[in-house]
């Protein structure tokens, strides 16, 4: 499994997930679909499905163009207001994108529709070797999202009930960058947080 984070807009990624072994390939969130398409164009894989994580325009208003430029191509998401929407993902539902493993978890908070994807590799013994959890604007670096159709305790159940029960070495990519902003308001509530501390100084590197 190979993944490639895709900036986009101001701050939101969108990311390609390929299976090599399959030569097929996964959108996450293409909200700039010709950005997208030229990522997809140097891996040489076919483009089979779009992992939409909520139906805000900077993560799903591209499924337009690519569903144009990419007829047939199954469209995941759990909110009718997703453009292109033609598979509804249930919760806890597990799909295939070539020969990844692929389970979709309702997550709503940010959104009442919002899904996280988590994607895992595999080898021949059934082994898993990769494991990935796409978070959109649920999870994110030092924080989360804003509660606009959910509330604190809708993000805590999803948190800590849903995403927390994930194994350990499972790797998050989130829908924005916004890991500063977020440590350095930790920072604030947790001035004696030695971590958050080295976490801001390493961001502030690059």
């Amino acid at each position: 499994m190979r993944i490639i984070p895709i900036p986009i807009f101001e701050n939101n990624y969108s990311y390609l997930i390929v299976d090599d072994k399959a030569n097929e390939a996964a959108a996450v969130d293409p909200a700039e679909p010709q950005k997208v398409l030229a990522v997809l164009a140097q891996t040489g894989a076919k483009l089979t499905s779009i992992l939409t994580t909520h139906h805000h325009q900077k993560h799903s208003v591209g499924n337009i163009e690519l569903v144009l430029t990419k007829p047939n191509l199954a469209v995941y998401g759990a909110d009718a207001r997703i453009p292109e929407l033609n598979y509804v993902c249930k919760h806890n539902e597990e799909f295939t994108v070539g020969t990844l493993k692929v389970r979709s978890f309702h997550t709503p908070s940010h959104t009442k529709g919002s899904v996280c994807y988590y994607v895992r590799d595999g080898n021949e013994m059934n082994e898993e070797l990769e494991k990935a959890i796409f978070t959109g604007d649920t999870l994110l670096t030092g924080g989360c999202g804003k509660f606009i159709e959910g509330d604190a305790k809708d993000m805590y159940n999803v948190l800590y009930n849903i995403l927390g029960q994930l194994p350990r070495d499972t790797k998050v990519y989130c829908g924005h960058e916004c890991a500063l902003n977020n440590l350095q308001v930790n920072s604030i509530l947790h001035p004696r947080c030695h971590i958050t501390m080295s976490y801001i100084n390493e961001k502030k590197r690059y």
